[in-house]
Protein backbone atom coordinates (compact mmCIF):
# COMPACT_ATOMS: atom_id res chain seq x y z
CA UNK A 1 0.00 0.00 0.00
CA UNK A 2 1.63 3.28 -1.07
CA UNK A 3 -0.05 5.56 1.49
CA UNK A 4 1.38 4.16 4.76
CA UNK A 5 4.76 4.09 3.05
CA UNK A 6 6.56 6.60 0.85
CA UNK A 7 3.79 7.18 -1.70
CA UNK A 8 5.56 5.53 -4.65
CA UNK A 9 4.31 2.54 -6.61
CA UNK A 10 6.04 0.82 -9.53
CA UNK A 11 4.49 0.41 -12.96
CA UNK A 12 2.92 -3.03 -12.93
CA UNK A 13 5.17 -4.40 -15.67
CA UNK A 14 8.20 -3.84 -13.42
CA UNK A 15 6.82 -6.06 -10.65
CA UNK A 16 9.60 -8.64 -11.08
CA UNK A 17 12.42 -6.16 -11.75
CA UNK A 18 15.10 -5.02 -9.32
CA UNK A 19 15.03 -1.32 -10.08
CA UNK A 20 17.44 0.06 -7.51
CA UNK A 21 20.78 -0.77 -5.95
CA UNK A 22 21.74 1.29 -2.91
CA UNK A 23 25.46 1.89 -2.43
CA UNK A 24 27.57 3.45 0.30
CA UNK A 25 30.80 5.35 0.50
CA UNK A 26 32.52 7.63 2.99
CA UNK A 27 29.94 10.37 2.33
CA UNK A 28 26.78 8.36 2.89
CA UNK A 29 24.20 6.20 1.08
CA UNK A 30 23.38 6.82 -2.58
CA UNK A 31 22.12 5.24 -5.77
CA UNK A 32 22.91 6.08 -9.37
CA UNK A 33 19.37 6.81 -10.50
CA UNK A 34 20.19 8.22 -13.92
CA UNK A 35 22.38 5.25 -14.84
CA UNK A 36 19.77 2.79 -13.59
CA UNK A 37 17.01 4.40 -15.66
CA UNK A 38 19.29 4.38 -18.71
CA UNK A 39 20.09 0.70 -18.16
CA UNK A 40 16.38 -0.05 -17.78
CA UNK A 41 15.62 1.60 -21.11
CA UNK A 42 18.49 -0.26 -22.73
CA UNK A 43 17.11 -3.61 -21.56
CA UNK A 44 13.65 -2.69 -22.83
CA UNK A 45 14.88 -1.77 -26.29
CA UNK A 46 17.36 -4.63 -26.73
CA UNK A 47 16.28 -7.40 -29.10
CA UNK A 48 18.30 -10.47 -30.00
CA UNK A 49 17.05 -10.27 -33.59
CA UNK A 50 18.44 -6.78 -33.99
CA UNK A 51 15.02 -5.12 -34.26
CA UNK A 52 14.53 -1.96 -32.25
CA UNK A 53 11.84 -2.03 -29.55
CA UNK A 54 10.12 0.84 -27.84
CA UNK A 55 11.00 1.76 -24.27
CA UNK A 56 8.41 2.65 -21.63
CA UNK A 57 9.35 6.31 -21.68
CA UNK A 58 11.51 8.84 -23.51
CA UNK A 59 14.58 10.82 -22.48
CA UNK A 60 12.49 13.99 -22.27
CA UNK A 61 10.47 12.54 -19.39
CA UNK A 62 13.45 12.82 -17.05
CA UNK A 63 12.47 9.86 -14.86
CA UNK A 64 14.20 9.13 -11.57
CA UNK A 65 14.37 6.32 -9.02
CA UNK A 66 14.01 7.63 -5.46
CA UNK A 67 16.36 6.92 -2.60
CA UNK A 68 14.02 6.25 0.32
CA UNK A 69 14.79 6.24 4.04
CA UNK A 70 12.25 4.86 6.53
CA UNK A 71 12.39 5.46 10.26
CA UNK A 72 10.33 4.27 13.21
CA UNK A 73 9.16 7.10 15.46
CA UNK A 74 7.80 6.70 19.00
CA UNK A 75 4.33 8.14 18.34
CA UNK A 76 2.13 10.10 16.01
CA UNK A 77 2.95 13.79 15.89
CA UNK A 78 5.15 16.40 14.24
CA UNK A 79 8.86 15.91 13.58
CA UNK A 80 11.68 18.18 12.49
CA UNK A 81 13.69 16.39 9.81
CA UNK A 82 17.15 17.64 8.81
CA UNK A 83 18.82 16.09 5.79
CA UNK A 84 22.39 16.59 4.61
CA UNK A 85 23.07 15.81 0.97
CA UNK A 86 26.56 15.81 -0.46
CA UNK A 87 26.90 17.15 -3.99
CA UNK A 88 30.02 16.63 -6.08
CA UNK A 89 30.92 17.06 -9.72
CA UNK A 90 29.03 18.90 -12.46
CA UNK A 91 25.27 18.79 -12.21
CA UNK A 92 22.30 20.48 -13.82
CA UNK A 93 19.68 18.30 -12.23
CA UNK A 94 16.47 18.81 -10.30
CA UNK A 95 16.51 17.80 -6.65
CA UNK A 96 13.33 16.83 -4.85
CA UNK A 97 12.73 15.68 -1.28
CA UNK A 98 9.40 14.25 -0.18
CA UNK A 99 8.46 13.30 3.36
CA UNK A 100 5.74 10.94 4.56
CA UNK A 101 3.09 10.24 1.91
CA UNK A 102 4.96 12.19 -0.79
CA UNK A 103 4.64 15.66 0.66
CA UNK A 104 7.04 18.11 -0.93
CA UNK A 105 9.82 19.21 1.40
CA UNK A 106 12.44 20.58 -1.01
CA UNK A 107 12.63 21.56 -4.66
CA UNK A 108 15.83 22.66 -6.33
CA UNK A 109 15.11 22.95 -10.03
CA UNK A 110 17.49 23.43 -12.91
CA UNK A 111 16.82 27.18 -13.01
CA UNK A 112 18.82 27.44 -9.81
CA UNK A 113 15.92 28.28 -7.51
CA UNK A 114 15.44 26.98 -4.01
CA UNK A 115 13.77 27.93 -0.79
CA UNK A 116 15.34 29.96 1.99
CA UNK A 117 15.25 27.03 4.41
CA UNK A 118 18.32 25.37 2.81
CA UNK A 119 21.90 26.23 3.61
CA UNK A 120 25.16 24.84 2.21
CA UNK A 121 28.11 23.27 3.98
CA UNK A 122 30.93 23.74 1.49
CA UNK A 123 34.47 22.40 1.78
CA UNK A 124 35.54 25.66 0.16
CA UNK A 125 33.24 28.44 1.35
CA UNK A 126 31.19 30.12 -1.36
CA UNK A 127 28.45 32.62 -0.65
CA UNK A 128 26.42 31.69 -3.73
CA UNK A 129 26.22 27.93 -3.38
CA UNK A 130 23.64 27.61 -6.17
CA UNK A 131 26.16 28.98 -8.67
CA UNK A 132 28.64 26.37 -7.50
CA UNK A 133 25.95 23.72 -7.58
CA UNK A 134 25.16 24.33 -11.23
CA UNK A 135 28.62 25.29 -12.49
CA UNK A 136 30.10 21.97 -11.39
CA UNK A 137 32.94 21.13 -9.08
CA UNK A 138 36.44 19.70 -9.61
CA UNK A 139 36.79 15.98 -9.09
CA UNK A 140 37.05 14.93 -5.42
CA UNK A 141 35.59 18.23 -4.23
CA UNK A 142 32.07 19.03 -3.18
CA UNK A 143 29.75 20.40 -0.55
CA UNK A 144 26.75 19.42 1.47
CA UNK A 145 23.28 20.92 1.33
CA UNK A 146 21.54 20.93 4.70
CA UNK A 147 17.77 21.23 4.59
CA UNK A 148 15.25 21.14 7.43
CA UNK A 149 11.56 20.21 7.03
CA UNK A 150 8.65 19.60 9.36
CA UNK A 151 6.71 16.38 8.78
CA UNK A 152 3.58 14.97 10.35
CA UNK A 153 3.06 11.30 11.21
CA UNK A 154 -0.55 10.24 11.61
CA UNK A 155 -2.89 7.27 11.15
CA UNK A 156 -4.66 6.76 7.83
CA UNK A 157 -7.40 4.76 6.14
CA UNK A 158 -5.65 3.66 2.91
CA UNK A 159 -7.40 3.38 -0.45
CA UNK A 160 -9.62 0.34 -0.63
CA UNK A 161 -9.60 -0.16 3.14
CA UNK A 162 -12.33 0.49 5.68
CA UNK A 163 -10.39 0.73 8.94
CA UNK A 164 -7.63 3.01 10.18
CA UNK A 165 -4.01 1.86 10.00
CA UNK A 166 -1.79 3.04 12.84
CA UNK A 167 1.29 4.77 11.47
CA UNK A 168 4.44 5.41 13.45
CA UNK A 169 6.95 5.61 10.61
CA UNK A 170 8.50 8.52 8.78
CA UNK A 171 9.61 8.23 5.14
CA UNK A 172 12.08 10.54 3.40
CA UNK A 173 12.49 10.18 -0.38
CA UNK A 174 15.19 11.97 -2.37
CA UNK A 175 15.17 12.23 -6.16
CA UNK A 176 17.96 13.41 -8.45
CA UNK A 177 20.45 11.96 -10.92
CA UNK A 178 22.42 10.53 -7.99
CA UNK A 179 20.36 10.96 -4.80
CA UNK A 180 22.39 10.72 -1.61
CA UNK A 181 21.87 10.98 2.13
CA UNK A 182 24.99 11.97 4.08
CA UNK A 183 23.26 12.54 7.39
CA UNK A 184 19.68 12.60 8.66
CA UNK A 185 18.40 13.88 12.00
CA UNK A 186 14.83 13.54 13.29
CA UNK A 187 13.46 15.12 16.46
CA UNK A 188 9.92 15.57 17.75
CA UNK A 189 8.67 19.15 17.65
CA UNK A 190 5.72 20.94 19.25
CA UNK A 191 4.02 23.13 16.64
CA UNK A 192 0.50 23.67 15.25
CA UNK A 193 -0.80 21.07 12.81
CA UNK A 194 -2.67 22.01 9.66
CA UNK A 195 -5.23 19.23 9.08
CA UNK A 196 -6.75 18.97 5.61
CA UNK A 197 -10.11 17.45 4.69
CA UNK A 198 -11.02 17.04 1.05
CA UNK A 199 -11.22 14.98 -2.12
CA UNK A 200 -8.89 13.71 -4.85
CA UNK A 201 -7.79 17.22 -5.88
CA UNK A 202 -6.32 17.67 -2.39
CA UNK A 203 -5.17 14.21 -1.32
CA UNK A 204 -1.67 12.73 -1.03
CA UNK A 205 -1.56 11.02 -4.42
CA UNK A 206 0.88 8.20 -5.14
CA UNK A 207 3.53 8.54 -7.85
CA UNK A 208 4.72 6.01 -10.37
CA UNK A 209 8.21 4.59 -10.02
CA UNK A 210 10.48 5.46 -11.85
CA UNK A 211 9.17 8.94 -11.09
CA UNK A 212 8.39 11.82 -13.42
CA UNK A 213 6.64 14.97 -12.18
CA UNK A 214 4.32 15.34 -15.17
CA UNK A 215 2.82 11.84 -15.04
CA UNK A 216 2.28 11.71 -11.29
CA UNK A 217 -1.13 12.55 -9.89
CA UNK A 218 -0.88 15.07 -7.06
CA UNK A 219 -3.21 16.99 -4.77
CA UNK A 220 -2.40 20.48 -3.60
CA UNK A 221 -2.48 19.30 0.03
CA UNK A 222 0.71 17.28 -0.44
CA UNK A 223 2.47 20.31 -1.95
CA UNK A 224 1.40 22.76 0.75
CA UNK A 225 4.35 21.90 3.08
CA UNK A 226 6.63 23.49 0.46
CA UNK A 227 5.06 26.85 1.35
CA UNK A 228 5.20 26.55 5.15
CA UNK A 229 8.11 27.02 7.54
CA UNK A 230 8.83 24.71 10.45
CA UNK A 231 6.28 26.64 12.47
CA UNK A 232 3.47 24.38 11.17
CA UNK A 233 3.11 20.81 9.91
CA UNK A 234 0.59 19.40 7.41
CA UNK A 235 -1.55 16.35 8.16
CA UNK A 236 -3.51 15.56 4.99
CA UNK A 237 -6.61 13.38 5.38
CA UNK A 238 -8.22 14.11 2.02
CA UNK A 239 -9.04 11.07 -0.14
CA UNK A 240 -10.28 10.38 -3.64
CA UNK A 241 -14.04 10.26 -4.11
CA UNK A 242 -14.94 11.84 -0.79
CA UNK A 243 -17.78 14.26 -0.14
CA UNK A 244 -18.62 16.42 2.86
CA UNK A 245 -20.74 13.43 3.95
CA UNK A 246 -18.49 10.42 3.23
CA UNK A 247 -15.46 12.11 4.83
CA UNK A 248 -17.30 11.62 8.10
CA UNK A 249 -19.12 8.34 7.32
CA UNK A 250 -16.00 6.47 6.17
CA UNK A 251 -14.02 7.32 9.30
CA UNK A 252 -11.53 9.89 8.02
CA UNK A 253 -12.92 12.67 10.17
CA UNK A 254 -12.69 10.42 13.23
CA UNK A 255 -8.90 10.37 12.79
CA UNK A 256 -8.82 14.16 12.65
CA UNK A 257 -11.02 14.35 15.76
CA UNK A 258 -8.69 11.97 17.58
CA UNK A 259 -5.53 14.02 17.03
CA UNK A 260 -6.57 17.65 16.50
CA UNK A 261 -5.63 19.92 19.39
CA UNK A 262 -6.34 23.41 20.61
CA UNK A 263 -4.54 25.89 18.36
CA UNK A 264 -4.45 23.58 15.34
CA UNK A 265 -6.05 24.45 12.00
CA UNK A 266 -8.33 22.47 9.69
CA UNK A 267 -8.81 23.26 5.98
CA UNK A 268 -11.93 21.94 4.23
CA UNK A 269 -12.18 21.68 0.43
CA UNK A 270 -15.02 19.65 -1.07
CA UNK A 271 -17.54 19.91 -3.95
CA UNK A 272 -16.16 17.83 -6.84
CA UNK A 273 -18.05 14.77 -5.63
CA UNK A 274 -20.81 16.51 -3.68
CA UNK A 275 -22.20 17.96 -6.91
CA UNK A 276 -22.77 14.45 -8.27
CA UNK A 277 -25.32 13.71 -5.51
CA UNK A 278 -28.71 15.32 -5.38
CA UNK A 279 -28.87 15.47 -1.57
CA UNK A 280 -25.51 17.29 -1.41
CA UNK A 281 -26.53 20.32 -3.43
CA UNK A 282 -24.62 23.51 -2.70
CA UNK A 283 -27.46 25.03 -0.69
CA UNK A 284 -28.46 21.68 0.78
CA UNK A 285 -26.37 18.94 2.35
CA UNK A 286 -23.09 20.56 1.28
CA UNK A 287 -23.78 23.74 3.24
CA UNK A 288 -25.14 21.88 6.27
CA UNK A 289 -22.15 19.55 6.47
CA UNK A 290 -19.58 22.36 6.25
CA UNK A 291 -21.40 24.34 8.94
CA UNK A 292 -21.33 21.31 11.23
CA UNK A 293 -17.57 20.82 10.69
CA UNK A 294 -16.96 24.46 11.57
CA UNK A 295 -18.87 24.21 14.84
CA UNK A 296 -17.15 20.96 15.83
CA UNK A 297 -13.66 22.34 15.11
CA UNK A 298 -14.33 25.34 17.30
CA UNK A 299 -15.59 23.14 20.11
CA UNK A 300 -12.13 21.52 20.18
CA UNK A 301 -10.35 24.86 20.18
CA UNK A 302 -9.16 24.43 16.59
CA UNK A 303 -9.51 27.01 13.82
CA UNK A 304 -11.54 26.02 10.72
CA UNK A 305 -10.77 27.41 7.24
CA UNK A 306 -12.86 26.90 4.11
CA UNK A 307 -11.23 26.49 0.70
CA UNK A 308 -13.35 26.95 -2.41
CA UNK A 309 -13.03 24.00 -4.84
CA UNK A 310 -10.20 23.87 -7.34
CA UNK A 311 -11.49 24.74 -10.82
CA UNK A 312 -11.54 22.12 -13.58
CA UNK A 313 -9.95 22.59 -16.99
CA UNK A 314 -13.44 22.27 -18.45
CA UNK A 315 -14.78 24.01 -21.55
CA UNK A 316 -18.03 23.91 -23.51
CA UNK A 317 -17.91 22.02 -26.78
CA UNK A 318 -20.44 24.25 -28.53
CA UNK A 319 -19.00 27.76 -28.22
CA UNK A 320 -15.65 26.99 -26.56
CA UNK A 321 -16.39 29.12 -23.48
CA UNK A 322 -15.19 28.13 -20.01
CA UNK A 323 -17.68 25.87 -18.24
CA UNK A 324 -17.76 26.57 -14.52
CA UNK A 325 -19.87 23.88 -12.86
CA UNK A 326 -18.48 24.58 -9.38
CA UNK A 327 -19.29 28.27 -9.02
CA UNK A 328 -22.34 27.68 -6.82
CA UNK A 329 -20.30 25.64 -4.34
CA UNK A 330 -17.62 28.33 -4.24
CA UNK A 331 -20.27 30.96 -3.53
CA UNK A 332 -21.75 28.89 -0.69
CA UNK A 333 -18.31 28.71 0.94
CA UNK A 334 -18.11 32.49 0.84
CA UNK A 335 -21.62 32.83 2.28
CA UNK A 336 -20.75 30.45 5.14
CA UNK A 337 -17.56 32.38 5.76
CA UNK A 338 -19.47 35.60 6.23
CA UNK A 339 -22.21 34.17 8.42
CA UNK A 340 -19.90 32.04 10.60
CA UNK A 341 -16.95 34.47 10.56
CA UNK A 342 -14.58 31.90 9.07
CA UNK A 343 -11.69 32.60 6.65
CA UNK A 344 -12.37 31.47 3.07
CA UNK A 345 -9.46 30.83 0.70
CA UNK A 346 -10.73 31.40 -2.83
CA UNK A 347 -8.80 28.66 -4.63
CA UNK A 348 -11.66 28.39 -7.11
CA UNK A 349 -11.32 31.99 -8.16
CA UNK A 350 -7.52 31.86 -8.35
CA UNK A 351 -7.38 28.61 -10.31
CA UNK A 352 -10.22 29.62 -12.65
CA UNK A 353 -8.49 32.92 -13.45
CA UNK A 354 -5.25 31.07 -14.21
CA UNK A 355 -7.01 28.48 -16.40
CA UNK A 356 -9.01 31.03 -18.38
CA UNK A 357 -5.97 33.28 -18.81
CA UNK A 358 -3.82 30.51 -20.31
CA UNK A 359 -6.59 28.52 -22.01
CA UNK A 360 -7.35 24.83 -22.22
CA UNK A 361 -4.13 23.93 -24.03
CA UNK A 362 -1.97 26.34 -22.06
CA UNK A 363 -2.66 24.59 -18.74
CA UNK A 364 -2.88 21.03 -20.06
CA UNK A 365 0.62 20.03 -18.91
CA UNK A 366 -0.21 21.03 -15.33
CA UNK A 367 -2.92 18.37 -15.22
CA UNK A 368 -2.35 14.63 -15.33
CA UNK A 369 -2.28 13.55 -19.01
CA UNK A 370 -5.80 13.40 -20.49
CA UNK A 371 -7.32 14.44 -17.18
CA UNK A 372 -9.18 17.71 -16.69
CA UNK A 373 -9.79 17.70 -12.96
CA UNK A 374 -6.68 16.24 -11.34
CA UNK A 375 -3.35 18.01 -11.39
CA UNK A 376 0.09 16.48 -11.70
CA UNK A 377 2.99 17.55 -9.46
CA UNK A 378 3.57 20.76 -11.43
CA UNK A 379 -0.08 21.78 -11.21
CA UNK A 380 -0.51 20.78 -7.57
CA UNK A 381 2.54 22.85 -6.63
CA UNK A 382 1.00 25.86 -8.38
CA UNK A 383 -2.38 25.30 -6.68
CA UNK A 384 -0.69 25.01 -3.28
CA UNK A 385 0.97 28.34 -4.07
CA UNK A 386 -2.46 29.88 -4.63
CA UNK A 387 -3.62 28.46 -1.28
CA UNK A 388 -0.52 29.86 0.42
CA UNK A 389 -1.12 33.31 -1.11
CA UNK A 390 -4.71 33.18 0.08
CA UNK A 391 -3.62 32.21 3.59
CA UNK A 392 -1.59 35.39 3.81
CA UNK A 393 -4.17 37.60 2.10
CA UNK A 394 -7.14 36.37 4.13
CA UNK A 395 -5.67 35.35 7.49
CA UNK A 396 -3.04 38.00 8.24
CA UNK A 397 -5.62 40.32 9.82
CA UNK A 398 -7.43 37.64 11.87
CA UNK A 399 -5.76 37.45 15.33
CA UNK A 400 -6.40 33.71 15.81
CA UNK A 401 -5.07 32.93 12.32
CA UNK A 402 -2.03 35.25 12.22
CA UNK A 403 0.33 32.56 13.46
CA UNK A 404 -0.44 30.38 10.45
CA UNK A 405 -0.18 33.32 8.02
CA UNK A 406 3.26 34.10 9.43
CA UNK A 407 4.40 30.53 8.63
CA UNK A 408 3.78 30.99 4.89
CA UNK A 409 6.80 31.33 2.59
CA UNK A 410 7.23 31.89 -1.14
CA UNK A 411 7.94 28.21 -1.66
CA UNK A 412 10.82 27.14 -3.85
CA UNK A 413 10.31 29.40 -6.86
CA UNK A 414 8.78 28.59 -10.22
CA UNK A 415 8.34 24.96 -11.22
CA UNK A 416 7.05 24.91 -14.76
CA UNK A 417 6.14 21.80 -16.77
CA UNK A 418 7.73 20.93 -20.12
CA UNK A 419 5.87 21.58 -23.36
CA UNK A 420 4.89 17.94 -23.76
CA UNK A 421 4.11 15.18 -21.27
CA UNK A 422 3.42 11.59 -22.30
CA UNK A 423 2.26 8.62 -20.30
CA UNK A 424 4.63 5.63 -20.36
CA UNK A 425 3.53 2.61 -22.33
CA UNK A 426 4.19 -1.03 -21.62
CA UNK A 427 7.02 -2.06 -23.99
CA UNK A 428 7.09 -5.31 -25.95
CA UNK A 429 9.70 -6.68 -23.56
CA UNK A 430 7.03 -6.90 -20.85
CA UNK A 431 4.11 -8.00 -23.00
CA UNK A 432 3.56 -11.30 -21.07
CA UNK A 433 2.99 -9.36 -17.82
CA UNK A 434 -0.68 -8.51 -17.36
CA UNK A 435 -2.11 -5.64 -15.40
CA UNK A 436 -3.37 -7.03 -12.06
CA UNK A 437 -6.11 -4.38 -12.10
CA UNK A 438 -7.07 -5.29 -15.65
CA UNK A 439 -6.46 -3.39 -18.86
CA UNK A 440 -9.80 -1.64 -18.98
CA UNK A 441 -11.13 -0.80 -22.42
CA UNK A 442 -13.40 2.18 -22.87
CA UNK A 443 -17.08 1.10 -22.93
CA UNK A 444 -16.03 -2.51 -22.40
CA UNK A 445 -19.27 -3.30 -20.58
CA UNK A 446 -21.49 -2.15 -23.46
CA UNK A 447 -24.61 -4.27 -23.86
CA UNK A 448 -26.58 -4.96 -27.05
CA UNK A 449 -23.88 -3.76 -29.47
CA UNK A 450 -26.00 -4.75 -32.50
CA UNK A 451 -28.97 -2.57 -31.54
CA UNK A 452 -29.41 0.75 -33.35
CA UNK A 453 -28.21 3.56 -31.09
CA UNK A 454 -30.54 6.30 -29.94
CA UNK A 455 -29.53 9.83 -28.93
CA UNK A 456 -29.58 9.00 -25.23
CA UNK A 457 -27.30 5.99 -25.86
CA UNK A 458 -24.79 8.15 -27.72
CA UNK A 459 -24.77 10.91 -25.10
CA UNK A 460 -24.11 8.31 -22.42
CA UNK A 461 -21.12 7.01 -24.41
CA UNK A 462 -19.73 10.47 -25.18
CA UNK A 463 -19.92 11.49 -21.52
CA UNK A 464 -17.94 8.41 -20.53
CA UNK A 465 -15.43 9.03 -23.33
CA UNK A 466 -14.65 12.61 -22.33
CA UNK A 467 -14.93 11.75 -18.61
CA UNK A 468 -17.75 14.01 -17.57
CA UNK A 469 -20.19 12.94 -14.87
CA UNK A 470 -23.95 12.76 -14.90
CA UNK A 471 -25.74 15.78 -13.52
CA UNK A 472 -28.48 14.90 -11.07
CA UNK A 473 -30.06 18.34 -10.91
CA UNK A 474 -32.34 18.67 -13.92
CA UNK A 475 -33.22 22.20 -15.07
CA UNK A 476 -36.03 21.45 -17.56
CA UNK A 477 -34.03 22.29 -20.66
CA UNK A 478 -36.25 20.11 -22.84
CA UNK A 479 -40.00 19.59 -22.72
CA UNK A 480 -39.68 15.85 -23.36
CA UNK A 481 -37.15 15.11 -20.59
CA UNK A 482 -38.90 15.28 -17.24
CA UNK A 483 -36.01 14.24 -15.00
CA UNK A 484 -36.78 10.74 -13.77
CA UNK A 485 -35.66 8.93 -16.95
CA UNK A 486 -32.47 6.87 -16.92
CA UNK A 487 -30.92 9.29 -19.36
CA UNK A 488 -31.99 12.58 -17.72
CA UNK A 489 -28.63 13.13 -16.03
CA UNK A 490 -26.76 12.40 -19.26
CA UNK A 491 -28.91 14.83 -21.25
CA UNK A 492 -28.44 17.55 -18.64
CA UNK A 493 -24.68 16.98 -18.53
CA UNK A 494 -24.47 17.08 -22.33
CA UNK A 495 -26.49 20.31 -22.47
CA UNK A 496 -24.40 22.01 -19.78
CA UNK A 497 -21.18 21.09 -21.57
CA UNK A 498 -22.28 22.23 -25.01
CA UNK A 499 -22.47 18.77 -26.58
CA UNK A 500 -26.00 19.10 -28.02
CA UNK A 501 -26.23 21.19 -31.19
CA UNK A 502 -29.26 23.45 -31.30
CA UNK A 503 -30.23 22.12 -34.75
CA UNK A 504 -31.19 18.83 -33.10
CA UNK A 505 -33.77 20.52 -30.85
CA UNK A 506 -37.26 20.97 -32.28
CA UNK A 507 -40.05 22.87 -30.56
CA UNK A 508 -38.24 22.63 -27.25
CA UNK A 509 -37.91 18.84 -27.53
CA UNK A 510 -34.74 16.78 -27.81
CA UNK A 511 -36.23 13.36 -28.64
CA UNK A 512 -33.65 11.37 -26.66
CA UNK A 513 -34.92 8.01 -27.90
CA UNK A 514 -34.68 8.94 -31.57
CA UNK A 515 -32.33 6.68 -33.56
CA UNK A 516 -29.03 8.31 -34.53
CA UNK A 517 -27.51 8.76 -37.96
CA UNK A 518 -23.76 8.79 -38.48
CA UNK A 519 -23.92 12.54 -39.15
CA UNK A 520 -25.76 13.21 -35.91
CA UNK A 521 -23.30 11.05 -34.00
CA UNK A 522 -20.43 13.23 -35.22
CA UNK A 523 -22.18 16.38 -33.96
CA UNK A 524 -22.25 14.92 -30.44
CA UNK A 525 -18.78 13.40 -30.68
CA UNK A 526 -17.00 16.46 -32.05
CA UNK A 527 -18.58 18.78 -29.47
CA UNK A 528 -17.49 16.35 -26.77
CA UNK A 529 -13.98 16.26 -28.21
CA UNK A 530 -13.88 20.08 -28.38
CA UNK A 531 -14.67 20.29 -24.68
CA UNK A 532 -11.42 18.48 -23.97
CA UNK A 533 -9.02 18.97 -26.87
CA UNK A 534 -8.32 21.42 -29.65
CA UNK A 535 -9.65 20.36 -33.06
CA UNK A 536 -7.43 20.20 -36.15
CA UNK A 537 -7.68 23.22 -38.43
CA UNK A 538 -10.90 22.99 -40.43
CA UNK A 539 -10.39 22.18 -44.09
CA UNK A 540 -12.70 21.04 -46.93
CA UNK A 541 -13.06 17.28 -47.31
CA UNK A 542 -14.66 14.74 -49.63
CA UNK A 543 -17.87 14.72 -47.58
CA UNK A 544 -18.69 18.43 -47.95
CA UNK A 545 -21.44 17.80 -50.50
CA UNK A 546 -22.88 14.84 -48.60
CA UNK A 547 -23.73 16.39 -45.25
CA UNK A 548 -26.31 18.81 -43.87
CA UNK A 549 -25.37 22.45 -43.56
CA UNK A 550 -25.33 22.48 -39.77
CA UNK A 551 -23.10 19.39 -39.72
CA UNK A 552 -20.40 20.62 -42.14
CA UNK A 553 -17.85 21.58 -39.48
CA UNK A 554 -18.55 18.40 -37.50
CA UNK A 555 -18.04 16.16 -40.51
CA UNK A 556 -14.85 17.96 -41.48
CA UNK A 557 -13.53 17.53 -37.96
CA UNK A 558 -14.47 13.83 -37.89
CA UNK A 559 -12.66 13.38 -41.20
CA UNK A 560 -9.54 15.15 -39.88
CA UNK A 561 -9.60 13.00 -36.73
CA UNK A 562 -9.69 9.81 -38.83
CA UNK A 563 -13.21 8.83 -37.80
CA UNK A 564 -14.46 8.73 -41.40
CA UNK A 565 -13.39 6.67 -44.37
CA UNK A 566 -10.81 8.83 -46.14
CA UNK A 567 -12.10 7.90 -49.62
CA UNK A 568 -15.56 9.35 -49.06
CA UNK A 569 -17.40 6.04 -49.06
CA UNK A 570 -19.40 6.49 -45.85
CA UNK A 571 -23.16 7.12 -45.90
CA UNK A 572 -23.68 9.93 -43.39
CA UNK A 573 -27.45 9.36 -43.26
CA UNK A 574 -27.34 5.72 -42.25
CA UNK A 575 -28.30 4.67 -38.73
CA UNK A 576 -25.44 3.37 -36.58
CA UNK A 577 -25.41 0.61 -34.01
CA UNK A 578 -24.38 0.93 -30.37
CA UNK A 579 -21.29 -1.14 -31.12
CA UNK A 580 -20.25 1.17 -33.97
CA UNK A 581 -20.77 4.22 -31.77
CA UNK A 582 -18.61 2.69 -29.03
CA UNK A 583 -15.80 1.91 -31.47
CA UNK A 584 -15.85 5.47 -32.82
CA UNK A 585 -15.64 6.75 -29.25
CA UNK A 586 -12.54 4.63 -28.67
CA UNK A 587 -10.95 5.97 -31.85
CA UNK A 588 -11.44 9.55 -30.66
CA UNK A 589 -8.63 9.04 -28.11
CA UNK A 590 -9.66 11.91 -25.86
Amino acid sequence: MPEPNSGFDTFYWYQDEILSCIEEDAYGCFLESERMVTDLKRRETADSSGDARKASFTEEEHRRIPLIFKLDVPEQGNYRVTVKIRVSGATNDDWLIFTGRRRLGLLVNHFGQTGSQSKPFAEEQNDNWMEVFHAGLPENSGFEIEHTMTANVCDIIPRGRTTAYGDTTLDVAILSAIPRISELTVEQVDCPTVYIAGDSTVTDQSADYPYASGTSYAGWGQMLPAYLTGGAAVSNHAHSGLTTESFREEGHYAIVEKYIRKGDYCLFQFAHNDQKLNHLKAQGGYRANLERYIQECRQRGAFPILVTPLARNSWKGGDGSYNDLLWEYAEVCKEIGESFHVPVLDLHGRSKAWITQHGREGVRTSFFPDDYTHTNDFGAYRMAGFVADELVRVCKDWPEYQRLAECVTDGFGEWNPPAHIALPVKPAAYEPISNPEGDAQLLADLSEPERIACRADVLDMIIQTVRFFYTNVYNDMFADVIGHEWYAGAVECAWQNGIIDGHLVENGCFYPEKEVTLEEFFSFAVNGYKSRKELPMEEPCVYDEKCSGYALSYVRAAYALGLLDQNGNEDLNRLITRGEAAELCRRMKV
